[in-house]
């Protein structure tokens, strides 16, 4: 790390560029060998660009939150594949305009606010169950991560926008799958073929528009509901819900909400609804932590519907969720670009370097993580861990703002579905995450399910 004439000192890295091929490839795979090959900062070439990898918690605390200033979304991969879709939404804000943004979103998503939403997400729950009757009775399989998808939609447009989709919500996750397909970063795509890439930018446009269709169906329903009955009438469940849309009708041009009800769309079901598709998939793939959740499940609630009174009595429901966050983390990449010079663990970091944490990295980090590649869901039952080691969330100043409902919302569901169902992946389907704008199974999650 000697200064030479040559100019500032630099992580260590590949001498040249990487092969982009191979990174677009599996992304997974390159991050995690860059990270084993040149430590806990690296520096590498992408697309004739620097890019500077933190691999240990203090270094991803320092960008995310210390020096949080000095660190910009604008520019950098996650705003290049949000913004188009999302617009200036609370994903893609900077600055004094996001601080405005998250000030009038955040009293919604207080851990008090979302607990109340308790029966909203058992109702919607119970209605998966009662639909999944029929698969249960022909042992077909069923395609369990876009059923995920349409109930945490359905949850999150009745509890924070006061709105219920209905037919409106269905397809919802294809369109989501399309739109992940297109924005996807490292999107694998070695030999661009014209016609397959018009026609996977045909499914994007057609996924987008129809995503743009249910936020202004969101809107006009809520509107309608002003007009007429009292908008903070109790709902089914017994919470009075849409304050926060409500409130955003007043402030907001109507650009700025269809990109921030957009936003609360989906960022609001789609990390939730992959937490617990890799939770239901990680234990099937370990019975006896399966055990460990129906046991509890079964003391603690005697076969009622849960509340969120019940959350505290069921840890290893949410042990079980944290850890599949660890393994799976929904967001595996954050980005951010330096706004101005810094220096970090004794390296330069020039002003508009792409600095970037991978989830996926720290999470497996074998410095802070005994068996780090192992499924323990116990390991969440101890001390507290080191600040931004764990960032299913993200970190710093920019935590998601939904954190607390996610977590009430993962746990509720997941007892239930505990309590009466089994769900077991279809024999010999394929599951392997995909790393896109989220991490999802790449062939989807096709599971059976039988009644206990």
């Amino acid at each position: 790390m000697t200064p030479t004439p040559e100019g500032p000192v630099l992580p260590p890295g590949p001498a040249g560029p990487v092969d982009m091929e191979r990174m677009r490839r599996d992304p997974l795979a390159f991050v995690t060998e860059m990270a084993r090959r040149y430590g806990d900062i690296t520096r590498h070439v992408s697309d004739g660009e620097p890019v500077v990898m933190l691999n240990r918690p203090d270094l991803a605390r320092h960008v995310l939150k210390d020096n949080f200033a000095n660190y910009t979304k604008v520019n950098t991969p996650d705003d290049h594949m949000l913004r188009p879709l999302l617009g200036n939404g609370l994903l893609t804000s900077d600055g004094e305009e996001w601080a405005r943004q998250r000030k009038l979103c955040a009293p919604a998503f207080r851990r008090s606010e979302v607990s109340s939403f308790d029966g909203i997400i058992t109702e919607e729950t119970a209605g998966l169950l009662e639909r999944w009757q029929q698969a249960m009775g022909d042992g077909a399989p069923v395609s369990v991560d876009h059923h995920l998808t349409s109930l945490t939609l359905s949850i999150l447009t009745r509890a924070v926008l006061g709105v219920d989709l209905g037919a409106a919500g269905e397809g919802f996750g294809r369109s989501v799958d399309a739109v992940n397909r297109f924005m996807g970063h490292y999107v694998p795509d070695p030999d661009p073929d014209p016609a397959d890439t018009a026609l996977r930018r045909q499914g994007y446009v057609q996924a987008r528009a129809f995503l743009h269709t249910v936020s202004r169906t969101v809107i006009a329903a809520r509107r309608t509901t002003m007009g007429g009955a009292d908008p903070h009438a109790p709902q089914p469940g017994g919470k009075s819900t849409g304050a926060l849309l409500d409130s955003m009708l007043d402030e907001l041009s109507d650009t700025d909400l269809r990109d921030q009800v957009l936003t609360l769309i989906m960022a609001g079901h789609e990390t939730t609804a992959k937490a617990l598709a890799w939770t239901l998939y990680l234990l099937d793939q370990h019975p006896d932590e399966a055990a460990t959740v129906r046991e509890e499940v079964d003391r603690v609630l005697g076969g009622r519907v849960p509340t969120a009174a019940d959350l505290a009595d069921l840890p290893r429901c949410r042990q079980a969720v944290e850890e599949a966050m660890r393994l799976y983390p929904p967001v595996w990449l954050i980005s951010r670009r330096a706004t101005g010079p810094d220096t970090i663990e004794g390296y330069d970091i020039p002003a508009g370097t792409l600095v970037c944490v991978s989830q996926w990295v720290l999470h497996r980090h074998p410095d802070y993580w005994d068996r780090p590649d192992a499924y323990v869901p116990g390991r969440f039952d101890g001390p507290d861990l080191p600040s931004h080691l764990y960032l299913p969330f993200g970190g710093g100043e920019r935590t998601c703002i939904g954190m607390h409902l996610a977590l009430i919302e993962a746990v509720l569901v997941l007892a239930m579905l505990t309590q009466a169902v089994r769900l077991e992946v279809e024999p010999g389907f394929t599951v392997e995450p995909e790393a896109l704008v989220t991490l999802r199974p790449k062939h989807g999650m096709r599971m059976k399910v039988s009644a206990r």
